[in-house]
């Protein structure tokens, strides 16, 4: 085995004798799965029943919506668990022995990436299969189209793995950005359910915002997936085109660890 697959099977064994990893997987499922039956109920059931204040989403395709509750909900996850791969490391002052067991920082650096990227992406099947089933069951028994036989609803699983794979690698970024494991889950949690919630609410409202408000990481996610109940309900007349997203969101990523290898990741570990 060469000494980058070394470092790469070392940052699995790793993330797998932690609990964190699978609390968070079981976390995004139950999460998903919950919010993906209540969204199908919401734009389905609720809105005919007399007095009921449901959303009212007429001509739309109902199913896109709800499976990609999966991303829309759920990317939180994979970008916590990025993150803290590195900032785990810092806080229990494990890193300068990984340092010395692989002297090339950057082989560290593409392990937690290559790790962050595979669990990512499980992390995307699992929720995908975790919003697709209720999600589903619920169009069905409404007699809704749960579009399950149409390649374009596959298309759609396939790049909400993508999107989770991506946000894993995104996470790295920050975690070599922002070192505090306090720090950066602060930073993720105040983003991306305050900072860019707001922003992007104000900007369907503000012409002069909706072209910035695009590029923000969470709307490129949606844009990558191609359906999300809050860009729907946002207005996404201005979404990018499904490989723009995910160019813009792996952005993100290339931004933060070029700025975090250049500064922390280069500086003396005690």
């Amino acid at each position: 085995m060469t000494a980058l697959g070394r470092a790469i099977a070392a940052e699995f064994a790793k993330t797998f004798t932690t609990r964190m990893w699978w609390l968070l997987l079981l976390i995004l499922v139950g999460y998903a799965g919950l919010g993906a039956a209540g969204i199908a109920f919401a734009l389905t059931v609720a809105p005919q029943t007399p007095g009921a204040g449901g959303p009212q989403l007429g001509g739309l395709e109902l199913a896109p919506i709800v499976y990609s509750m999966a991303t829309a909900s759920g990317f939180v996850f994979p970008l916590i668990l990025g993150a803290m791969s590195v900032t785990s490391e810092v806080r229990h002052r494990t890193l300068s022995t990984t340092f010395l067991a692989t002297p090339h920082r950057w082989m560290v650096l593409v392990g937690k990436l290559v790790v962050a990227a595979v669990l990512g992406a499980a992390y995307g099947v699992a929720g995908s299969a975790a919003t697709v089933g209720p999600g589903a069951a619920v169009l069905n028994a409404v007699g809704e189209d749960t579009q399950l036989g149409d390649g374009a609803t596959w298309a759609l699983v396939a790049r909400m793995v993508l999107a989770m794979a991506i946000w894993g690698v995104v996470g790295v970024g920050i975690g070599v950005l922002i070192p505090s494991q306090v720090g950066s889950i602060v930073a993720i949690l105040a983003f991306t359910q305050f900072v860019e919630p707001i922003a992007r609410t104000a900007a369907a409202f503000v012409d002069a915002l909706s072209g910035v408000a695009r590029f923000l990481p969470g709307a490129a996610s949606d844009a990558l997936v191609g359906a999300s109940f809050y860009s729907t309900l946002a207005g996404g007349s201005d979404a990018l085109e499904w490989w723009q997203g995910g160019l813009v969101l792996a952005g993100y990523a290339v931004v933060f660890l070029v700025i975090g290898a250049t500064t922390f990741w280069r500086r003396d570990v005690t």
